[in-house]
């Protein structure tokens, strides 16, 4: 029996309006709902109220290129990407930027080839989210849903924003080890904010502001000079 998908949203950014007509009806008759953006301009502005399961973004846009798009892409959600390129140099710069989306495909493509790189992406997506949604973290008396999206430290909730809840998480993963600041800025930020670690320095002190009982004498996230952060289990109140 042929597996059909019918509910998943995919957005094509793409200049050439034939492409985009023909891409976008095969979609359609694979069994996806498809929606077009000629420029990555209009592609942020759509999916920001209709968001994409997946986006095919070609790289070389006029005006905003897909590399820029991709970014501004992925602070708006976790969205997997296909990056759609006929320029073997557009590649050699995605690829040196570790892609930081999930495939790509060259142009000129066989149909049958990108419909099973969308469904590959699409599955490998969604075992990532369910596993990681489905993994509650214990350290110590700090608990960490990702599935509700909730912290609690001594039974107490504590609210976070999105960006600080993901630091967390990521320490907590690893916890009792020594986690870089260039593996926080790649894992929480993107590859792209590589040599620039002012936004980890901040949502640490942000952080230790709501955990820690003296954030200036830090003892569940601790400080290895020169190394990165890592988080300790605590288990009482620490002591002051």
């Amino acid at each position: 029996m042929t597996e059909t998908v019918v509910t998943k949203h995919i957005l094509m950014v793409e200049d050439d309006a034939l492409m985009r007509r023909s891409l976008a009806f095969n979609l359609e008759q694979a069994g996806y709902r498809a929606s077009t953006a000629a420029s990555a301009e209009d592609a942020l502005v759509l999916v920001s109220h209709d968001p994409a399961d997946l986006i095919l973004l070609d790289i070389g846009l006029p005006g905003m290129d897909g590399l820029k798009a991709m970014h501004l892409f992925k602070q708006q959600g976790d969205i997997p990407i296909i990056f759609l390129t006929s320029h073997r140099r557009e590649l050699e710069q995605a690829l040196g930027l570790e892609l930081g989306a999930d495939d790509y495909v060259t142009k000129p493509f066989d149909l049958n080839v990108l419909l099973a790189r969308i469904k590959a992406v699409l599955r490998r997506f969604e075992r990532t989210l369910a596993a990681v949604e489905s993994t509650t973290l214990v350290v110590g008396d700090l608990v960490i849903d990702p599935a509700a999206h909730t912290v609690t430290v001594a039974e107490q909730p504590l609210e976070l924003s999105p960006r600080e809840f993901a630091l967390l998480r990521v320490l907590a993963q690893r916890v009792g080890q020594v986690v870089s600041i260039d593996d926080l800025l790649t894992l929480v930020w993107g590859a792209e904010y590589l040599g620039e670690p002012q936004g980890v320095y901040v949502h640490i002190r942000w952080l230790r502001e709501k955990l820690e009982v003296d954030p200036k004498r830090p003892q569940r996230i601790v400080t290895v000079r020169g190394v990165g952060y890592k988080l300790e289990p605590q288990t009482q109140p620490p002591e002051v």
